[in-house]
């Protein structure tokens, strides 16, 4: 199997957040295979249909960023039983204008993670349900929810449940095999 290169999309633009501390640990555990990078979203501005004939230049970079991927894992917390702003509109942004949608047919991951002891599960259903729409196929299996993540990291970010840390290494796992399909 060839190295494929694996956008991770933080959903939170917080820069301590316990999303982002995720994704690195996850990226710190992908296997040889694959070669995860956080892609920003934070600097990316509202996305507005009007913009589609003279978009702004963050959209084009961005948009031209992730067709350089094999494949998309997502973060995300929940921000009342949904996805943040920030996450929404950059699924906007690289799905739009109508027919250039920038994230189809590539796979897909979605884990969430929230201080909440149900671990974001409405975020990470509804995140899913966008992706259908965008014709990314999404993992089914296994489907994570970490919860009370203020307890998981160190003082300087690092994940210090072992529990965590296999969780995570099982999901990289079996998206190194969902990615080979």
């Amino acid at each position: 199997m060839s190295v494929k290169k694996i956008a991770v999309i933080v959903g939170s633009v917080r820069k301590e957040s316990f999303n982002r501390k995720t994704a690195r640990a996850l990226i710190a555990c992908a296997p040889d295979t694959l070669k995860p990078e956080i892609v920003e979203i934070a600097g990316l501005p509202m996305y507005n249909q009007d913009s589609d004939d003279a978009p702004p230049a963050e959209f084009a970079g961005f948009r031209e960023r992730i067709k350089g991927f094999d494949g998309f894992i997502f973060v995300t917390p929940e921000h009342n039983r949904s996805v943040p702003a920030a996450l929404k509109n950059a699924i906007d942004v690289g799905s739009r204008p109508y027919g250039a949608n920038v994230w189809g047919n590539k796979p897909g991951a979605v884990l969430s993670v929230s201080v909440g002891a149900i671990g974001g599960f409405g975020a990470n259903h509804h995140l899913r349900q966008s992706l259908v729409c965008l014709n990314v196929p999404v993992m089914p299996q296994p489907e994570v929810y970490i919860g009370n993540a203020e307890k998981l990291f160190d003082a300087s970010g690092a994940l210090i449940n072992e529990g965590t840390q296999k969780v995570l290494a099982r999901f990289m796992k079996a998206y190194e095999a969902w990615v080979s399909r």
